[in-house]
């Protein structure tokens, strides 16, 4: 496995998914980037823009693609993506991992979300709800921040047929989920020290979790009421979610565990969580607790890795048949 060597070229590398991207690519044991597109910095080193990588690689932006790769990886605008490959034809055989939301929207095609655009079809790729159909896709529909670790704290009783009355979440983000480009609710001085409500019941990710949520529990018809909040930090997503449960804790914790026992990056954890325990890693961690006839679940994992980059890398690991967690041993940052 070790052996296996990928070449790998990337579309929108300047913002903050093709760094995060960049990160772990570069210092990845099996993979080789052969061309880092942007048309914005075409000719300036990768450096120069994400600073932090001076020293690690001396790559400079493209303006031109290669056909010479074994796989593609779409960092790129919402709408974008599909607006790319229609006019940018590849390979059949060259492996596509979109990070934008194109094609997250898919078809129950025999218990398996999948997606058509041409002549590719496209794997919705959360590992923990499809990891043996990703490991056989040629291209992948990589998860939303958001929809990653609200899935995580709902797939075991989705999967348990055992949602039957409204889900109630709260979630808060990082600024870094609204991307790089500068906005009133994104400018430092407006979000530093505050916290807001948006897209309250009409988040785009609701689309996206509930078609998963079908997918394991058949006939479920009722609502998941989601309430995203803008946080004063950078990075990290931590998702509060409850529902009524006629379960113990016991059987609660249980379930999560067996659910996420063959799973490397999502733990179940018996005490309370917070955020540092996942920012810079590829983790999600989940705490559940039973109060009166409700579960509560805790659920946290770091937007642009498990929630966008780190788990496009994932994804290409289980494509390409090695150890899912390759290049993707990252510890948290803790203080």
């Amino acid at each position: 496995m070790s052996q296996i060597s990928i070449k790998a070229g990337i579309i929108g590398g300047a913002g903050y998914t093709g760094g995060e991207l960049l990160r772990i690519l570069i210092n990845h044991p099996n993979v080789d980037i052969v061309f880092v597109h942007s048309n914005s910095n075409a000719g300036n080193l990768i450096s120069d823009v994400h600073t932090d990588l001076l020293g690690d690689t001396d790559l400079k932006f493209a303006s031109e693609t290669s056909q010479n790769i074994d796989v593609l990886f779409l960092c790129v605008g919402h709408g974008d993506a599909k607006k790319f490959l229609a006019t940018n034809l590849f390979n059949p055989k060259i492996k596509i991992i979109d990070l934008s939301q194109d094609f997250r929207l898919q078809k129950d095609n025999g218990h398996v979300l999948s997606a058509e655009e041409g002549p590719r079809t496209f794997i919705y790729g959360l590992p923990e709800l499809q990891r043996e159909e990703i490991k056989q896709a040629q291209n992948i529909a990589n998860p939303g921040c958001f929809a990653t670790c609200i899935q995580l704290a709902l797939l075991p009783l989705a999967k348990k047929g055992i949602l039957n009355s409204d889900v109630h979440i709260s979630a808060t983000t990082g600024s870094t989920g609204a991307g790089q480009s500068l906005s009133q609710t994104s400018h430092f001085s407006w979000r530093n020290n505050n916290l807001s409500v948006y897209k309250a019941f009409g988040h785009q990710h609701l689309k996206e979790i509930t078609q998963s949520v079908k997918q394991l529990h058949n006939g479920f018809k009722k609502d998941i009421n989601f309430i995203p909040y803008r946080g004063d930090f950078a990075r990290g997503i931590m998702v509060s979610a409850y529902t009524e449960f006629d379960g113990t804790q016991e059987e609660a914790e249980k379930l999560y565990k067996d659910f996420y026992s063959s799973h490397p990056f999502t733990h179940v954890s018996d005490k309370n969580i917070d955020l540092k325990q996942v920012v810079n890693t590829n983790k999600c961690l989940v705490h559940v607790e039973k109060h009166g006839n409700k579960l509560m679940v805790l659920s946290i994992i770091d937007n642009l890795l498990k929630g966008a980059s780190g788990q496009a890398v994932q994804n290409m690991n289980l494509m390409f048949g090695l150890d899912e967690k390759a290049g993707l041993n990252l510890k948290p940052v803790g203080f």
